[in-house]
Order: C-alpha cells, then structure tokens, then sequence
C-alpha cells in the first residue's frame, strides 16, 4: 500500500505539473508578438479584412483567451490534439511520425552516453590521481562547458565539411526515394546527432561515478577485502559495481529533461526532422495547437525519466525503503 501511494502520489504530482505548464505555455503564446495569421500566410498582404477575420472565426482566435484555453484543454483531454496550421495535417499525426525519429535518436545517446560514462567514471577512479584520471576528469568539465549547438557546429565543420566522412544535415539523402533510403543511409546521417547528445550526457555519469566509486574504494570493506587477497578487479566486480550501479541509473533517468532539451538543439544543428525542430518552427511561426501538443508530450517524457529515477532510487535504495514503509 506504501509503494502504490507513493507511485500515485508522484503521478498526481505530474499531473498538476502538466497542468501548470499547459497554462503557461497557453498565455505564453497568446502574448507572443507573432500574428498567427501573418505566420500562417507567410507575408502575403492581399488577404482582405473578411477573409481574415473568416481565419480568426475559423481558429477562433477571436474568443477570449480563456474561452480558447478551455477548447483546447476539452479536446486535448479527449484527445484531440488540434489540426496543425502549418502543415495542415492533425498534431497528432504529426507527433507520432517526429516522436519516431526523436526517440530513436535520444534512445541511443542515452544508452551510449549512461555505459560510457559509467565505465570511464569507474576506470578514472581506480586511476585516481594519474594521468588517466586528470585527463578523464578534465575532460568531462569541459564537456559540462561546452553548449549542444557549438558542439554540434564544431562537429559539422570537421567531419562534413572539412573531411567530409559524414552529411551536413537532414535524416536521408536529399533527392532520394523513400523506397530507395536503405538502413545504412538513416545510421550515417544519425551518426553525428548522436554523437553530440552522448557526448554531452557523459560528463555527469563520469564524475557522479568516479566519486561514489572513490568512497567505496576508501571504505573500510574493500580494505578487509584487500587484506584477504583480492585483486583489482575482484574488489570492483564484487563490492564496486554494486554500490555505484544504482545512483549512475538514477542520476542518468533523470537526464531525461537535458536530453530533450540538448535534442531541440542538435536537431536544429543537423537539421534533424524530429520533435526538437517541429516545435521550434511550430514556436516560429505560432503554431499554437502543434506547440502545445509537443510541449505537454515533452512534459510527460521528461516526467516519466524523473518518476522512474525517484520510484528506482526508492524501491531499492534500502534507506529510502524503509522511510517508504514507514
């Protein structure tokens, strides 16, 4: 009963927090100086007054702001996300193709960056105070440092432009068939993306790794294993892992929200049709339905990295287990 009331809890939480936001990205817009019938049209200036006001009518942009809110909450609740008036097309449509392309990229730059940091924040801390560790430490500060569009910038410029090993941007070869777009052609135009999202997530795991793994190298258990005979490898394998495993796992779920947000940027960068450039166009040019539904599908990923690092941290942490059932 103490774990499913913690778990409602969280999700209660969230919802209120979907909420919130869906208000203040609502008004936000709303404010916005950008004329969603301008942005619609794309400059043209020989729209007349009655047809304008028939696209205001028709949007109903000419409801209060409160009364719009409400439509849109009723249908978003629905589920009914809206028709897009950019591309003409239901939002919903829209975000199950972009959220295909999203995930997979976000997928494997999670997974890469959590396992490589892990493993480098392990080998610096058995190299504590060695080249190896100063280099791996000096590293990740400044991949802490660095900001996701430089880095993508910096990696378009040396690997497409100056050695051209890789395309300058788009998910497939411009002017090609979709029937034609084979597997390795989606993997060599991802390759880049991926890799400035991984390199950004790995500083963190890295250096949250390398200091719980020094204090249960300092501990006085790995001393007494030392003293039986252990080696190196044994004390990691069987006291090391173990103590460090749980908080890399919690602490890279909840990178779920730098994810998203490092993902806008890079697929801006490569020009990456995902969520991340969807909604900065939709944000352009007042796509107010395509904003809204992106923005609270975003909302929900990220709280769902969040909640799963807090249930993961509470069910097995041992501490926070028995404050759980208290």
């Amino acid at each position: 009963m103490a774990q499913a009331k913690f778990i409602l809890k969280k999700v209660a939480r969230g919802i209120s927090l979907l909420f919130g936001l869906s208000i203040l990205t609502f008004f936000m817009m709303h404010n916005s100086p950008v004329d969603p019938i301008e942005a619609y049209l794309g400059g043209n200036t020989s729209i007349t007054r009655e047809q304008r006001l028939a696209l205001e009518e028709h949007w109903g942009l000419n409801d209060p702001p409160q009364i719009q809110y409400l439509n849109w909450l009723k249908n978003f609740v629905s589920g009914d996300m809206g028709y897009s008036k950019i591309h003409r097309r239901p939002v919903v449509n829209i975000i199950k193709e972009k959220f295909v392309s999203s995930i997979i990229l976000m997928g494997i730059s999670w997974v890469l960056s959590g396992t490589i940091g892990f493993i480098l924040g392990i080998y610096s801390a058995v190299k504590r105070g060695k080249f190896a560790d100063k280099f791996i430490k000096w590293i990740s500060y400044i991949q802490v440092s660095v900001p996701t569009f430089w880095l993508g910038l910096m990696l378009l410029i040396v690997f497409s432009v100056w050695l051209r090993w890789f395309p300058i941007g788009i998910s497939v070869p411009i002017g090609m068939s979709k029937e034609n777009v084979t597997i390795w052609n989606r993997i060599h135009h991802m390759i880049l993306p991926i890799v400035t999202l991984s390199i950004l997530g790995i500083a963190n795991v890295t250096l949250h790794t390398r200091e719980k793994m020094i204090d249960v190298l300092n501990s006085e258990y790995v001393l007494f294993a030392k003293a039986r005979g252990e080696s190196n490898w044994e004390i990691i394998k069987n006291h090391g892992l173990r103590n460090v495993c749980l908080p890399a796992i919690t602490l890279h779920f909840a990178y779920f929200s730098e994810l998203f947000g490092g993902s806008v940027l890079a697929e801006q960068v490569f020009s990456y049709p995902g969520l991340g450039s969807t909604l900065t166009e939709a944000g352009l040019k007042s796509d107010l339905p395509l904003l809204m539904g992106i923005v609270m599908i975003s909302a929900v990923f990220v709280f769902s990295g969040n909640m799963l690092a807090d249930i993961i941290n509470a069910f097995i942490n041992p501490r926070l287990k028995e404050n759980l059932n208290e």
